[in-house]
């Protein structure tokens, strides 16, 4: 009788828990998983006193070399459980940045084809004329778009001082034959002087001043989302919390259990601990999605780039009107500076003469269904799904991913349970003082910075660092090796060194560039500090830096395209 009960629960045991007596299940999980080659399982179970982790009163299936194989396999399906999580998230914002700097590229060809489609039904044989500085108007219009330290007033003013000979000889003192190089030289000298185009300048470069800070910040921000979450993806783990992903992960195959899974509780505390510093990115991320709905909000009138671009034609339309209505009191300034007209030898010359009626355009050109405002409020409405993303991370691994189902059987760390126990801490740096299964230092030095950087872009974005018509700071981007490997909370023994960025004078206040403390075992953020300091500026001009220029360089060659 005992004999048969005895058999009973060995056979029970044998079903429930593997074969404690062969370790064929072991091993041929340990070959499927590709976690390392079958002949370094032992045939029987056997002693397990040098093993560091996965020690058992039991015999164990696992040797000390398996064990490191083990916990090579644990931190890599983190990894990858990481980064399949990020995945979408990662796709919507890499999809839309290209679809915004797409956008940019339809709206400049747009937008120049509109203005030389004005220039040729509204003032005929000027229109070839003028093809030429309009193309290099719309060519530092990409520039400064991309990144380039162009001064917007400068640009502006260089085109208006070029139309100004063309407008002159066509419409305000025509004539038989073109004015002579040198006359028409005087001209274009003379037409900051001489003001033929009134306000139209100053206006048109406030508005692309205005308008391209909104779309090279919005640019600004989405590639530094995408290193968030690449940062996120690829950060390395700590010591104790890759001794605790093995135990909670493969520990049990040691004892034949290649099917069970980690109680819930156990799970979150294991998962809260090795992403406590992670956890702490998810209120400035939610800041994040935040300010960029505000800025998103601030885009429209002069700060919305596709209202501005579409509308430079009729800027110089007004500009052409201005200075035929203005016309005699022009040709008086330009006599007094430049003297009578000089002209080339007539050949054959179609003159156009002046006229007072205003020139009807046809209808103002509509935003498509497949502008920048839809698409910003599209994105918006996505990425919005995703603003809790890092305060709800370890918890939605856990029950999507890896916990045993309630009600069910489960690995509590040392045995198959009912129930798991002991406390379940919450997120973020302070909850772990008390986790029972990963002991966490503090936060990780990386993920300082990238909070530093978040915290830096939300103020630009917020507005609260750009001045009317200022500079825009520089955000650091891009730490990391080539292959995007992050430095973490590691020490010594983790065998890793890293450590873990009119001309008028304005007082400017800006948040000085990136300098985070990288020094490990803080549980605080320094606040990058506030600095003054003076910076002219003319009233359309914007300096954006060349870390922006590199991140968008390679779309330099569509804008530029004829």
């Amino acid at each position: 009788m005992w004999m048969s009960r005895a058999f009973l629960l060995a056979s029970l045991f044998a079903v429930c828990f593997g074969n404690p007596h062969k370790c064929d299940e072991v091993r041929k999980v340990f070959h499927l998983r590709q976690i390392g080659p079958s002949q370094m399982l032992p045939l029987n179970p056997r002693p397990g006193s040098d093993l560091q982790v996965c020690r058992s009163k039991s015999q164990t299936c696992c040797t000390k070399k398996m064990e490191e194989r083990y916990q090579v396999a644990a931190r890599r399906d983190i990894e990858n459980l990481l980064q399949t999580s990020s995945s979408s998230l990662k796709f919507l914002i890499s999809r839309n940045l290209a679809a915004f700097q797409g956008t940019f590229e339809v709206l400049r060809r747009q937008a120049e084809n509109h203005t030389n489609a004005l220039l040729q039904e509204s003032y005929g044989n000027m229109a070839a004329q003028a093809e030429g500085p309009v193309g290099e108007l719309f060519t530092d219009i990409s520039l400064f778009l991309l990144g380039s330290e162009l001064n917007v007033e400068d640009f502006v003013q260089r085109f208006f001082d070029t139309l100004f000979p063309m407008v002159f000889n066509h419409f305000v003192n025509p004539g038989l034959g073109d004015l002579s190089a040198g006359y028409t030289e005087c001209v274009r000298s003379s037409g900051r002087d001489v003001r033929p185009f009134g306000g139209t300048p100053a206006l048109l470069a406030d508005q692309i001043a205005r308008s391209g800070v909104s779309g090279k910040l919005l640019v600004q921000a989405l590639h530094l989302g995408i290193e968030v979450i690449n940062t996120t993806d690829y950060l390395q783990l700590s010591r104790e919390c890759r001794k605790a992903l093995l135990k909670m992960h493969y520990c049990p195959h040691c004892q034949g259990l290649t099917q069970s899974k980690p109680c819930m509780g156990y799970c979150l505390n294991v998962m809260r601990g090795c992403l406590a510093s992670m956890a702490e990115i998810d209120v400035h991320w939610r800041e994040f999605v935040h300010s960029l709905e505000e800025l998103s909000a601030r885009m429209h009138g002069p700060q919305d780039l596709e209202q501005v671009l579409l509308g430079i034609h009729t800027l110089l339309h007004d500009a052409v009107g201005f200075a035929r209505k203005n016309g005699a009191r022009i040709a008086a300034q330009v006599h007094k500076l430049c003297g009578p007209p000089t002209r080339k030898p007539v050949q054959t010359v179609s003159i156009q003469h002046s006229s007072q009626e205003s020139i009807h355009l046809k209808t103002p050109i509509k935003a498509s269904d497949d502008s920048l405002a839809v698409r910003r409020r599209e994105f918006l409405n996505s990425l919005r799904l995703y603003r809790t993303y890092y305060g709800g991370l370890a918890d939605q691994l856990c029950v999507s991913e890896l916990a045993s189902d309630d009600g069910l059987s489960c690995w509590n760390g040392t045995d198959i349970v009912k129930s798991y126990t002991l406390r379940v801490v919450g997120n973020g740096i302070k909850a772990q003082a008390a986790n029972p299964e990963v002991k966490v230092k503090g936060a990780d030095s990386v993920i300082h910075q990238i909070i530093d950087k978040l915290k830096h872009i939300n103020q630009l974005l917020q507005g609260k660092s750009i001045p009317k018509l200022g500079t825009l700071d520089q955000i650091e981007t891009g730490s990391g090796d080539a292959e995007g490997r992050y430095s973490g909370d590691c020490d010594d023994e983790d065998g890793c060194d890293g450590s873990g960025g009119a001309e008028t004078e304005k007082n400017i206040q800006r948040v000085s560039k990136l300098n985070p403390d990288v020094s490990s075992g803080h549980n605080h953020h320094h606040h990058p500090p506030i600095e003054d300091y003076k910076v002219k500026v003319r009233s359309g001009s914007i300096r954006m830096t060349g870390s922006i220029v590199a991140m968008t360089m390679p779309w330099l060659h569509l804008l530029l395209a004829p």
